[in-house]
């Protein structure tokens, strides 16, 4: 009998130790290649800014694939590729707002340079950009009820700027979130999806969560879907 444990137990530790590990690879999160952009879609620039509208509802629909490239070079992907600036102008061209995508399947930050995805964290994390801490007293924050299929949310690394005192970098963060915030309502508007800039967030939660710098700073985020 111990020999024939033995024989069992030996087979299930290499299972254990090299096989199953293994099955789980599928499922973690891997990197995304972008599709290239579309420049010639959507309105043009005056119907889109007639229609610009916030949007609070999104249908459950994922985002296809060709959408979210679409959208996340517009927001603030690299439009001359000779000198690396971007669609969305920044103060000392310290291009310090990232992009991190929020999905069903996980977290991910946008790499403008190859117009990629790199995987962050696995899950369904886009309720923590809902919850916001309740007053004293008050009752406890709930997440919104509808959630759109991708949210972005604007984190503006302020150790970029070449120089500048701390107020002054602030300043040109918020002004930066703010272009890449326009550069995404006016896409949206323009291809009929749905999005609006929210504020309201725990950003010391958030923070954690993505183990973001002390400089880097989260600014606004964009629930971005199809209209319900």
């Amino acid at each position: 009998m111990k020999k024939l444990k033995g024989r069992v137990v030996g087979p299930l530790i290499f299972f254990s130790l090299f096989i199953w590990p293994g099955l789980f690879l599928g499922q973690e999160l891997k990197p995304i290649k972008l599709n290239p952009p579309d420049k010639k879609r959507g309105l043009p620039f005056m119907e889109a800014l007639a229609v610009r509208a916030s949007v609070t509802e999104w249908s459950e629909k994922d985002l296809s694939l060709q959408d979210l490239s679409d959208l996340l070079w517009a927001a603030n992907g690299i439009n001359r590729p000779d000198s690396g600036k971007r669609t969305a102008a920044s103060a000392q061209n310290a291009q310090d707002v990232d992009i991190y995508v929020f999905m069903k399947e996980g977290v991910y930050l946008y790499e403008a340079k190859d117009h990629s995805l790199i995987p962050l964290l696995a899950g369904d994390y886009r309720t923590e950009l809902f919850f916001v801490r309740p007053p004293a007293k008050a009752p406890e924050a709930k997440p919104a009820p509808n959630l759109a299929p991708v949210v972005l949310l604007l984190v503006s690394d302020i150790s970029r700027f070449r120089s500048g005192s701390q107020e002054l970098r602030l300043e040109w963060a918020a002004i930066d979130t703010g272009i890449v915030s326009q550069n995404i309502s006016l896409f949206c508007a323009a291809t009929g999806l749905g999005t609006r800039p929210r504020a309201s967030m725990d950003r010391p939660k958030i923070k954690e969560l993505l183990k973001l710098k002390e400089s880097q700073i989260p600014f606004l985020n964009h629930p971005v879907g199809y209209k319900k």
